[in-house]
């Protein structure tokens, strides 16, 4: 019986020792399970002698490596929680994240040194620990290889995620070991993951695309080929070299590999299957990959819910092209009108969702967590529609929400910065269409009266602005001015008619 997460990666190395588990694309160093597994607990051993202790948690700063794929298994054995710190945010909102979760040590790559400076001057108090130091390395080589002390039960946090919300204050998702294994097993169930298969990690370990996948593949026995950078021409190298047999992308994603000349000359014979997520893929783009004979499976799901909830199967994904498929084996998914009743096929409604595989609730907001998770339902705010045969096709984001590149970017957050600048009076963000990004922000400004330059310096002064507050996934690829924001009688902005009158596409 598994006492924790971490213990996934235990098991799969007494099983499949010798089966590559971690292969990095940059350095083409590998992995075997029985190697990841030691060196996961080298480092678990060298982090417990260090001082920190089961419960505190540990902020993982990282790009995808190895090494980031054992701290993560190695606090999940020792019973820290993984705080996932996405390294493209700036040092203002890793700052926020780390006063937030109260994160005791962060473990960060040497490459994201600089990112980290301004960080130790504000942060003393937390250990700082380069994982590509001489010391760490040091430490690593003479640590113990047998398995540390299990730190951790199943109703422990496993993993601390954060997710912006409609206020723009990010929140913490709590997800627990329970909740971890539950889904795993849900997503074993239901997905066409094999033993041997071998996949293409692009998606940031940050994520929980990315991190997702790293702990299925243990689960399941699967070769992950870790890659850092996304680069088209680099994935169809790694299809064609390693033999890969699935992937996981954005439309983004699929959008630049198919442009990409090699995909009409690399060897895909290999690859099964490709799981898109985060937001709908065109049916165009769905074609144009199975008449390669690659099948795109759809996924539906939330940091919320550990991953996806939702799949278009193999059976399914030529037949039902546009749909993100049935709910996971054992997860529960309705479609809901405002008071909570089943909507008919074809009418709009709000996705929510049940089981084992929902977060804890959110670090230290219990008000959002009662608001999110009603009567054991997770209520996404998501917007779908139900066909006669149960299939969900998901049409729209009820919380505005915008996803470029596979980044959620909420509205809220981004207005909340640009509030923040004299000359803005009042702002409203929208998502404007993208062929590269699939969606991009475009904020709609009115302009405070003391403002007496032309828009363009005005263009020029915010763009500045948001820089030094906002990841540049986050900035607004487009400003627009106004006299007055449409607002409803309660005062909300009425993004639905800004949307009418800034219809894009955003500039590229």
């Amino acid at each position: 019986m598994l006492l924790n997460g971490g213990q996934v990666l235990t098991e799969r190395a007494k099983i499949s020792a010798r089966l590559e588990a971690w292969i990095d694309s940059d350095t083409g160093e590998r992995l075997s399970f029985a190697e990841a597994n030691a060196r996961t607990n080298q480092l678990a051993h060298v982090l417990l002698a260090r001082g920190i202790a089961p419960g505190d948690r540990v902020g993982v700063l990282m790009g995808n490596t190895p090494l980031h794929a054992s701290a993560y298994f190695a606090c999940a054995k020792a019973g820290f929680v993984f705080v996932a710190l996405n390294w493209r945010l700036t040092v203002a909102e890793l700052a926020y994240q780390l006063a937030d979760s109260g994160a005791s040590a962060v473990l960060y790559g040497s490459d994201l040194a600089q990112l980290v400076e301004p960080l130790r001057e504000q942060f003393p108090q937390v250990r700082w620990i380069d994982a590509d130091s001489r010391e760490m390395h040091a430490a690593m080589a003479g640590a113990p290889t047998r398995e540390p002390p299990i730190g951790a039960s199943l109703e422990d946090p496993l993993y601390m995620m954060y997710t912006s919300g409609t206020t723009g204050r990010p929140k913490g998702a709590v997800m627990s070991h329970r909740a971890n294994i539950a889904w795993l097993n849900c997503m074993l169930a239901t997905s066409d993951v094999r033993l041997g298969d071998r996949q293409i990690t692009v998606a940031p370990l940050f994520h929980i695309a990315g991190l997702g996948m790293l702990m299925a593949a243990a689960a399941r026995g699967m070769t992950t080929m870790l890659v850092r950078q996304f680069e088209p021409g680099l994935m169809w190298d790694l299809i064609e070299r390693e033999k890969v047999t699935c992937l996981l992308g954005v439309p983004a994603i699929l959008n630049f590999m198919y442009a990409h000349p090699k995909r009409q000359t690399a060897d895909t014979s290999t690859l099964r299957w490709i799981v898109c997520g985060a937001a709908p893929v065109p049916v165009s783009l769905i074609q144009g990959y199975a008449a390669m004979g690659i099948e795109v499976h759809q996924v539906y799901g939330l940091t919320e819910t550990h991953g996806g909830i939702c799949l278009i199967t193999p059976e399914y994904a030529r037949h039902k092209v546009g749909s993100t498929g049935l709910p996971y084996f054992g997860i529960e998914v309705r479609v809901v009108d405002k008071a909570g009743a089943d909507v008919p096929p074809g009418i709009p409604g709000e996705v929510i969702t049940r089981g084992p595989h929902l977060i804890t609730g959110y670090w230290n907001q219990p008000e959002a967590t009662r608001e999110a998770i009603r009567d054991g339902w997770f209520y996404t705010g998501d917007i779908a529609e139900v066909d006669a045969d149960g299939f969900i096709y998901i049409k729209d984001r009820s919380k505005d929400m915008i996803i470029s590149g596979g980044e959620n970017v909420y509205p809220a957050e981004v207005e909340e910065v640009l509030h923040a600048h004299p000359a803005v009076r009042d702002v409203g963000v929208i998502g404007q269409p993208s062929a590269k990004w699939g969606e991009s922000a475009c904020a709609v400004i009115v302009k405070d009266p003391s403002w007496t330059g032309s828009d363009a310096d005005l263009v020029a002064a915010l763009q500045q602005h948001v820089q030094e507050r906002l990841a540049r996934y986050k900035q607004p690829k487009r400003y627009e001015f106004i006299d007055v924001l449409p607002r409803n009688p309660s005062g909300k902005i009425l993004k639905r008619v800004l949307r009418e009158q800034f219809p894009g596409p955003a500039p590229e």
